[in-house]
């Protein structure tokens, strides 16, 4: 059996003029890790944060009187802008699974962490303050029976729900930002 044995000379490594060794060190590359950008977990999380915000969304909308309620009103802004945009980026996220594109661009990932971040933080204000009035008309005032109680508190739960998906997305691209 004639086979070569590949020999291996070791090469030094040439000074560099400043003396600091760490700038050229090659960087480790983070895998993509399911939720992230690109992935069929990201995908995932934004289709359930696009129906839930859509629940949320449809239920307020069919009461009459949300509208005398600044709470409310904010609660269907919230959700109206979190599910525009989570359909965007399930949009852009399926693009870049069947092409098999990676979103692990700084710009791109900074762009969803800020986007994620500023969405899940006004969806979760909107739903507390929404949860308040609910407590308030269904405990503390007790006049449930002339109010839409169960409308608003099923709206309140999905917009729960939609920051609860939400909140992982913003996580997960906030670490990736911060780890490069």
């Amino acid at each position: 059996m004639n086979v070569s044995h590949a020999s291996v000379h070791p090469v030094e490594e040439p000074p560099t003029t400043d003396g600091n060794n760490n700038n050229n060190v090659p960087r480790v590359r983070m895998k993509d890790i399911q939720g992230m950008p690109g992935t069929k977990g990201g995908f995932a999380l934004r289709v359930f944060q696009f129906i839930f915000a859509a629940a949320a969304l449809a239920v307020m909308a069919t009461t009459s009187d949300f509208p005398s309620v600044t709470a409310f009103c904010y609660l269907v802004a919230a959700a109206g802008l979190q599910f525009l945009w989570s359909l965007t980026l399930a949009i852009v996220d399926l693009y870049a699974i069947l092409v098999m594109r990676s979103l692990q661009n700084y710009h791109i990932v900074s762009l969803f962490a800020v986007g994620d971040g500023l969405t899940s933080t006004l969806t979760f204000a909107a739903a507390c303050a929404s949860a308040g009035i609910t407590v308030l008309i269904d405990n503390d005032l007790g006049s449930c029976a002339e109010n839409h109680c169960v409308q608003f508190e099923t709206a309140t739960a999905m917009a729960f729900i939609s920051w609860f998906t939400a909140l992982p997305s913003f996580l997960l691209n906030f670490w990736s930002l911060a780890s490069r």
